[in-house]
């Protein structure tokens, strides 16, 4: 029923939704904050300072879904976002209502499948591990 052409599809939409509205949602406007001059406030789960921590969620929200967007580095690209997610939901959001907890398990839970199943031809991985075969 299903063709492999029709999983990679799948695969290629669920890269773009994941890297697209994790960039556009929560990575631009955290890098518009780190940039702002202003102070910073922000979780600090790894004791690095707010500003450092506000750092590296930056380059996991942006620079990281870039990169699953197009499917470059994918399942290395995934790491951050895998550990952002899970201090997000295990730290950060662990006592609030499953409503504020709702997407960081979503987003962390679409990271999984990625991870699993690679990023799919429709990628730039996809194309090099084609041609290296």
């Amino acid at each position: 029923m299903f063709q492999k052409n029709h999983i990679d599809l799948g695969l290629l939409i669920l890269r773009l939704t994941a890297g697209l509205t994790m960039l556009i949602a929560h990575g631009i406007p955290k890098m518009e904050r780190l940039f702002s001059g202003e102070e910073i406030s922000f979780p600090d789960p790894f004791g690095v300072g707010a500003t450092a921590s506000l750092a590296l969620a930056v380059f996991a929200e942006v620079v990281c879904s870039a990169l699953i967007s197009i499917g470059w580095l994918t399942r290395l690209a995934l790491v951050p976002l895998l550990i952002t997610m899970g201090f997000a939901f295990f730290d950060i959001h662990i006592a609030d209502e499953f409503s504020r907890m709702e997407k960081s398990m979503l987003y962390g839970l679409m990271y999984v499948v990625l991870f699993l199943s690679g990023p799919g031809k429709y990628s730039i991985d996809g194309r090099f591990r084609k041609s290296l075969a």
